[in-house]
């Protein structure tokens, strides 16, 4: 994997947790999993991630019984969490248009006007040429 795409999937990874999570609650396995599927990302980064991201608040966590072994330890978005992830969202929005107006993206060329285009402007210019010779 060319390092790039692995600083690209580093910089967005607590944008995609907390946008899973707002949808539902989730242990950490399923949100790796989901993760892996999307963007291919590992399972080994999940877990620092989820332990950062409940210290700085972001996150709550509860234990669900399990009946396949010990209690999950379910993850669940705080209010401080959605406000991230409203302001980040906000952010990654106008960053990736500006990042596909740089690259010139075809999703980013402006729709089809109804209105006529204004005829083209013509630029006339004039030199004045010095003879040099005495």
């Amino acid at each position: 994997m060319e390092p790039n795409l692995v600083q690209f999937k580093k910089g967005v990874l607590e944008l995609c947790v907390l946008a899973l999570l707002s949808r539902a609650d989730s242990y950490g396995y399923d949100i790796a999993s989901r993760l892996s599927e999307a963007i291919d990302m590992g399972e080994g980064t999940i877990y620092p991630l989820m332990r950062r991201m409940q210290k700085d608040g972001l996150v709550s966590t509860y234990f669900v019984e399990s009946s396949s072994g010990p209690p999950r330890k379910y993850y669940a978005l705080t209010e401080h969490g959605r406000q991230s992830l409203n302001s980040q969202r906000t952010a990654w929005t106008a960053f990736t248009k500006a990042v596909h107006a740089i690259l010139g993206s075809d999703d980013t060329a402006p729709a089809a006007s109804t209105e006529p285009s204004p005829p083209p402007t013509t630029l006339t210019v004039q030199k004045t040429v010095r003879n040099t010779k005495a």
